[in-house]
């Protein structure tokens, strides 16, 4: 599977995967300005990749979407805030029916890492909970809902990336537990979706070293844990793709061609080759020389690509008119509502109230998740409410709390990142009121009454002036310790 750049399938790309009989392909945002283009360019690449086409796309929930213009939907962590299956499978049936209306019919989702580090960089609200069988029961309604509409699935990041205090993205994490602790948290979720008529058609690996399971290899590149693990004792019988192999944790440390050949050696059935042409090229020659050798068998790899074939043949490319955009919205709306959860009783101001807001300034897209949401766009979200000043920072670890104005104005901060807050601000600001917008971790941080959403899309901040006019109720709970009403 590749990446390319652009927003229209130029000519050197379609002769590469044409030249290379490339049928999968991953969009992200740089690729997408609106349906009417992206809808052409998923069109040209099925022309040029055939009736087996995959084309895969990161539409999770919360900060993790690609189309940025459809019905947004709840990140996992609301969904596992407001606690309920049915819920959770309408909203993977209404991101099924958005995407799949765009062109794709494989979704990298939904996320079946337990978030048990509340330092976590990478995961955060990404995930369902820290509840081994309720995040399992939600994710794979979610995914039911997704197959109902006809796109496929790929739950990740096996065997979980939960407990991480690193990005795999930046660097290789490792996860050292017992293999009884692995059984009974991380690895529980992928057992339930890998096993009876539920299996999930495919898993995405994780770049992460997990020494009790193996203690040389990542787990993208182990055989004990891919072939052994995954294949033997479970019995998975889907497809084992890999994540973006360009990713530091394994380019860095392997480089792209070795670490391809040595993922599909321990198991993998696709190397997901997201770097550069010249990347994909020396990808490609080493798979190439591999075969060649008998190192990877040819038996084996026809195998592999019968697997692909019908998945493309269970899940096909299509562009169904979609009819359901304000229907869908609703559901999300709903999803974001039930999510609001309030952590240490805060309280509203009262309605007209003159406030100070304090947000971090834009905040640019870290590569995974998509650009937090602008502190002006929060701003003139409240001043539907109140009369509300506006007061940006560039950096939390030197910003004076308490320089800040004592004129009565009730004061609101808003978390707008994923990053945790650091010393300085954990023990000097005091808000009135802490709007956790992205990570709920954040209010851990703060000491002050919160109201979480676990993300920023226009329907949470919606769910937000409801809560504050004292139309909605904060219903929702955390679904990870540390938090309480």
């Amino acid at each position: 599977m590749i990446r390319f750049p652009g927003t229209e399938l130029d000519a050197a790309t379609a002769d590469f995967i044409k030249a290379n009989a490339i049928r999968a392909v991953c969009l992200f945002r740089g690729n997408m300005t609106d349906a009417a283009q992206l809808t052409k360019l998923t069109a040209d690449l099925r022309a040029v990749m055939g009736p087996q086409s995959l084309i895969a796309i990161d539409q999770e929930g919360g900060a993790v979407v690609r189309a940025t213009w459809v019905p947004a939907p709840p990140s996992a962590m609301a969904l596992g805030a407001a606690d309920d299956v049915d819920l959770a499978r309408r909203t993977g049936a209404a991101v099924a029916r958005a995407v799949k209306a765009l062109g794709f019919n494989w979704n990298f989702a939904p996320v079946l890492d337990l978030n048990n580090n509340p330092y976590n960089p990478v995961i955060a609200e990404r995930s369902f909970g820290a509840d081994p069988q309720r995040a399992a029961e939600l994710a794979l309604a979610w995914m039911d809902g997704s197959h109902t509409e006809g796109v496929a699935c790929c739950v990740k990041h096996f065997p979980g990336h939960g407990d991480t205090n690193v990005d795999s993205h930046r660097d290789l994490p490792t996860v050292d537990k017992p293999v009884t602790e692995l059984a009974r948290l991380e690895l529980a979720p992928f057992r339930t979706a890998a096993s009876g008529d539920r299996a999930a058609p495919a898993l995405m690996t994780a770049h992460i070293v997990y020494p009790a399971l193996d203690a040389d290899n990542p787990a993208t590149m182990s055989r004990a844990i891919l072939h052994d693990l995954l294949r033997e004792q479970w019995g998975y019988r889907g497809i084992i793709i890999t994540d973006g192999m360009d990713m530091h944790a394994i380019a860095h440390r392997y480089g792209v061609g070795h670490a391809a050949v040595r993922a599909l050696t321990a198991g993998a059935d696709m190397v997901m080759a997201l770097g550069t042409p010249q990347t994909q090229e020396e990808t490609l020659a080493s798979i190439t020389a591999a075969i060649a050798s008998g190192e990877l068998p040819v038996d084996a790899v026809q195998q592999r690509l019968d697997q692909l074939a019908a998945l493309a043949r269970d899940y096909p490319c299509a562009q169904p008119p979609y009819l359901d955009d304000a229907a869908d919205r609703a559901v999300m709306a709903e999803g974001w509502q039930r999510a609001l959860t309030a952590h240490g009783n805060p309280q509203r101001p009262a309605p007209g109230a003159r406030l100070r807001l304090v947000v971090r300034q834009d905040v640019v897209s870290d590569g995974v998740s998509e650009a937090g949401v602008p502190a002006a766009r929060v701003a003139d979200s409240l001043r539907r409410l109140y009369d509300v000043e506006l007061l940006t920072y560039a950096d939390a670890d030197s910003f004076d709390w308490s320089a800040l104005p004592q004129d009565g104005r009730f004061t609101v901060l808003a978390s707008t990142s994923r990053l945790r807050y650091g010393a300085h601000a954990r023990s000097t600001w005091r808000p009135d009121l802490h709007l956790a917008l992205w990570n709920p971790y954040q209010a851990l941080d703060i000491a002050a009454p919160a109201l979480l959403t676990y993300g920023f899309a226009a329907p949470a901040l919606d769910a937000v002036n409801a809560w504050l006019a004292g139309e909605l109720p904060a219903t929702g709970t955390a679904p990870v310790p540390g938090f309480a009403a």
